[in-house]
C-alpha cells in the first residue's frame, strides 16, 4: 500500500479524517435581558457559589478543546432534508466540497460521505471513541466484521485499542420527513499500559443510561443524563473493560444537563485533582457559580469544588465532561493517539501493512438497510437489541 505521510497539524473533527480523502489508497475507508417582572429566578446560595469554581472560559469553535484524559469533543447538529431512495439527502449537492464537506450550508453536511452523509471507513488506535446520539441513527460497520444501528438517546463507546476501522454513517431513513440528526463524539485517551488493549465495542442502549430529574425550591427541574460516572447514588452503564473509564481512581464522568428556564442547579463536587469541563451549547444565558456565559462557551472548573447552575430565560444545554489527568506524554497523528513519535509511525506502518483486518464489508460507507430498529451485531455473530 501506498505510504502516508504523517499529519502533523492539531486534531480536528475535520482535520483528523481529511488525510483520508487525500489519500485515494486509503479512503477506503454574555447576558441575556433580564427575566420578566412576574418570574421569579432561583439564584444560588451564596455560601455554594465558589468563588474560584470558575478556572476559565472560552468560545467553542469547530473543535472543541478537552483536558486531558479527553482528546477531542465533536458535536454535529444536521438538519437532513428528506431522504432519496439510497438513504442520502432529497436535495442537490451542487456547491458543496463532496468528500470535506464541513461547511453547513443549507444547515446540514455530508462531511466525508458521497451519498450517504457520514464518515467512511477510517482507522484508530491508542484512544476510545464515546458517541451519544440525541436525535437521528447511526450506522456503525468494523473491521472485526461487527455492526450496528443505534441512536435516539443510545451510546456506542469503542475502544480502538491496538488498531481497528470503523464507518460511521448517518443514513436518512424517512423519505417524507426531514431527518434532524444531533450527537456528541468524545476521544477519551488510553494510558500507555492499555494502548494495544484488543478492541471492543460497548452498546449503552438508551433505556439503560439513566436519566435523573431533580428540582430546584422553585419547582424548575434540571434533568442529568448519566452516560459515565453516574450522579450521586445513580450509577451509569459500565464502560468496556479496558476502558480507562472503568477504573474508580479515574474518575471520568460524561453527563448531559438539560435545564428548565430560570432552573438553578448544583453539579457537586468530584474528586481532588479532577479536571472538569462544561460546554453551554444551547440556550441564551447561563450563570456558572456567579459568571454569566453566553451560549457556545466552555467553562473549566475546579473538580473538587461544587459548581452552581443557573439556567436563563430559554434555559440552558450542558454537556460535563470530567476525569482524572492520565499525566503521560500525548503524540497524535490523524487518526492515532500514542504516546511517542515512534509509535505514531509504527502505528501508521501496521496500518498499511495489515488494515487492521481488512474490511469484509462491500463498500466503505456501508449501511443497513430501511429498517429503523436499532441493533447490534458482533463479530461472532450474536445479536444484541435494546429491551
Amino acid at each position: 500500500m501506498k505510504r502516508i505521510a504523517l499529519n502533523l497539524e492539531a486534531p480536528t473533527r475535520r482535520s483528523v479524517l481529511s488525510w483520508l480523502a487525500a489519500t485515494p489508497s486509503l479512503w477506503a475507508l454574555g447576558c441575556g435581558p433580564a427575566p420578566h417582572p412576574q418570574e421569579r429566578r432561583a439564584e444560588a446560595p451564596e455560601s455554594k457559589l465558589g468563588i474560584d469554581a470558575v478556572i476559565s472560559v472560552e468560545p467553542l469553535g469547530q473543535r472543541w478543546a478537552t483536558e486531558d484524559p479527553f482528546l477531542f469533543c465533536a458535536y454535529h447538529l444536521d438538519g437532513y432534508p428528506a431522504a432519496n431512495e439510497k438513504m442520502g439527502p432529497a436535495a442537490p449537492l451542487t456547491g458543496r466540497q463532496m468528500g470535506r464537506d464541513f461547511a453547513n450550508k443549507d444547515g446540514w453536511n455530508m462531511y466525508h460521505g458521497r451519498v450517504i452523509p457520514g464518515f467512511p471507513r477510517h482507522p484508530h488506535r491508542g484512544f476510545e471513541t464515546v458517541t451519544v446520539v440525541k436525535t437521528g441513527l447511526l450506522d456503525h460497520a468494523d473491521s472485526l466484521g461487527a455492526t450496528a444501528r443505534y441512536g435516539n438517546g443510545d451510546v456506542q463507546w469503542l475502544t480502538a485499542g491496538g488498531g481497528i476501522q470503523h464507518a460511521e454513517m448517518f443514513p436518512l431513513l424517512s423519505r417524507n420527513k426531514d431527518n434532524p440528526l444531533e450527537l456528541f463524539q468524545i476521544w477519551l485517551n488510553l494510558p500507555a499500559a492499555s494502548k494495544m488493549v484488543a478492541p471492543h465495542f460497548s452498546m449503552l442502549w438508551g433505556n439503560t443510561v439513566q436519566k435523573i430529574a431533580v428540582k430546584d425550591d422553585l419547582g424548575r427541574k434540571t434533568v442529568i443524563t448519566a452516560v459515565a460516572g453516574g450522579f450521586g447514588d445513580v450509577g451509569s452503564p459500565s464502560p468496556p473493560p479496558s476502558s480507562y473509564a472503568s477504573s474508580a481512581e479515574a474518575d471520568v464522568s460524561i453527563l448531559t444537563l438539560a435545564m428548565e428556564p430560570g432552573a438553578a442547579f448544583t453539579l457537586p463536587a468530584a474528586k481532588k485533582g479532577t479536571r472538569r469541563s462544561l460546554y453551554f451549547y444551547r440556550g441564551k444565558e447561563l450563570h456558572v457559580s456567579g459568571k454569566p456565559i453566553a451560549a457556545m462557551h466552555r467553562v473549566v472548573t475546579r473538580g473538587d469544588a461544587d459548581v452552581v447552575l443557573v439556567s436563563g430565560e430559554r434555559g440552558a444545554d450542558v454537556l460535563v465532561l470530567g476525569g482524572r489527568p492520565i499525566g503521560e506524554p500525548v503524540a497524535r497523528r490523524g487518526p492515532f493517539v500514542m504516546n511517542t513519535d515512534a509509535e505514531i509511525r509504527k502505528a501508521y506502518e501496521d496500518y498499511q501493512r495489515t488494515g487492521f483486518g481488512g474490511w469484509p464489508w462491500p463498500s466503505d460507507d456501508y449501511v443497513h438497510g430501511w429498517e429503523e430498529r436499532q441493533f447490534a451485531k458482533r463479530a461472532d455473530g450474536t445479536i444484541e437489541r435494546p429491551t
